[in-house]
């Protein structure tokens, strides 16, 4: 991931500069003004979207949508991020983007990632005031739930690992094992 603080002409990021970023596969977001550049994610990390989001689908009440990335959170002119998965209130949504603070956020580590999902966007996440906040490590599995609490803060309220469940309660009831969510790849040796 590559991280600039500033364009060209000395000044912070804004969404109206993410309109000129190239389309080459990488995703382009937006915290504070600072350009973040992620290149295209891995099999495992695809896996992983690709079944939370067919789960999640499954058993999402009618008044609330599942997007993936990239489907952006624009939230102010210097704050655009796309979750790898987000959890919405269909009345909060334009046909564009989600304009406030997604239910659920989920990201899934990449090893050029992990570091600005374990720490710059957690902070993003819970500054924007998003209620659930997950983290899935695609390579020795594992679910690391963060809810806000009574203060806006992020507490830990679970960290799964393997066969281990998670039973969500929010933004729906759901049953979440990180094995499952590698499918086959779950016995496939990590490269």
């Amino acid at each position: 991931m590559t991280v600039m603080a500033h364009d060209q002409g000395g000044r912070p990021y804004t969404v109206e500069d993410l309109g000129g970023m190239p389309d080459d596969g990488r995703r382009y977001e937006l915290i504070d003004g600072m350009l973040l550049v992620s290149p295209a994610p891995g099999a495992r990390h695809q896996k992983v979207v690709l079944r939370l989001g067919m789960f999640m689908e499954l058993r999402c009440p009618d008044d609330l949508h599942v997007f993936s990335a990239p489907f952006s959170v624009r939230t102010s002119e210097s704050i655009e991020l796309q979750p790898d998965l987000l959890v919405a209130r269909d009345a909060d949504l334009t046909d564009k983007l989600l304009p406030v603070a997604p239910l659920l956020a989920v990201e899934v580590l990449s090893p050029s990632t992990a570091l600005n999902d374990l720490n710059t966007k957690k902070a993003a996440y819970e500054r924007m005031g998003v209620r659930s906040y997950w983290i899935i490590d695609p390579q020795d599995p594992k679910l690391t739930v963060f809810e806000l609490d009574a203060d806006g803060c992020y507490g830990q309220v679970a960290d799964v690992k393997g066969e281990d469940p998670f039973d969500a309660t929010l933004p729906f009831p759901v049953r979440i094992v990180p094995a499952q969510l590698l499918g086959t790849l779950y016995n496939r040796p990590v490269e």
